[in-house]
């Protein structure tokens, strides 16, 4: 029961309202549970879907009016398809795995690195360049590979965290030599291949590093002591 004044609830003992002081008269009590002020409606939580649809419709726009204008000022395509192919790449790296209430990263790591591979290959071609298969493809699936390594083990094998980085710092550096050899087989740059020697030497430090501290427990625990870890 309930008082009939400030609507308070009394006990069945109680005579009088302990707040306002009003006689808890039988004729005066409030039989109902019915609170007597409405309760705070929840706001209103606006659908993901739609939010994807207003996404992609602010992808879409730029791409088509950057067409249009493509056309009708020079009557081909030039400029427009480099547009195109960076709204497409950006979408499908980051709108793509929204639609989705839980993304497997392993699925759309790759799928971000196809889309990555396809515009270059566009502008190789627009270009005329023909450095796509000869460079820019062999270097995109090798760090492809690499990266989506990465991310199936830590997502599936939940330990061993050095020895993944490390591994994977490592396989960078020592790709960086082959990456000179391409520069140099594409655009015929010999001093490339002394270039590769400055990252390399980083990344199999940094990554021997890490696999040092994965092997040696005491010298991982010194570094988690020191640096907070």
């Amino acid at each position: 029961m309930y008082c009939a004044k400030c609507g308070v609830k009394l006990a069945d003992t109680e005579h009088s309202c302990p707040l306002c002081g009003t006689r808890a008269h039988p004729d005066l009590w409030c039989q109902t549970e019915t609170p007597m002020y409405p309760r705070q409606q929840p706001p209103a939580q606006v659908s993901s879907r739609a939010i994807m649809i207003i996404l992609t419709t602010l992808f879409l726009l730029p791409a088509l009016i950057c067409f249009q204008c493509d056309l009708l000022l020079g009557g081909t395509i030039v400029w427009s398809g480099y547009v195109i192919s960076a709204l497409f790449t950006v979408y499908i790296c980051v709108v793509l795995p929204m639609w989705f209430r839980k993304p497997n990263p392993v699925i759309f790591v790759p799928c971000g690195f196809a889309a990555v591979a396809l515009m270059l290959l566009y502008i190789s071609i627009a270009t005329e360049g023909g450095w796509f298969l000869s460079f820019a493809f062999p270097v995109t699936g090798y760090v492809c590979l690499v990266v989506t390594a990465v991310v199936t083990l830590m997502r599936y094998v939940r330990r061993g965290s050095l020895y993944v980085f490390g591994g994977a710092l490592c396989a960078l550096g020592i790709f960086m030599p082959v990456m000179g050899y391409l520069l140099n087989l594409t655009f015929y740059e010999p001093h490339f291949a002394l270039w590769s020697l400055y990252p390399m030497t980083p990344l199999l430090l940094l990554g021997g590093m890490l696999i040092f501290l994965a092997i040696c427990r005491p010298a991982r625990e010194t570094m988690q002591r020191k640096f907070f870890i």
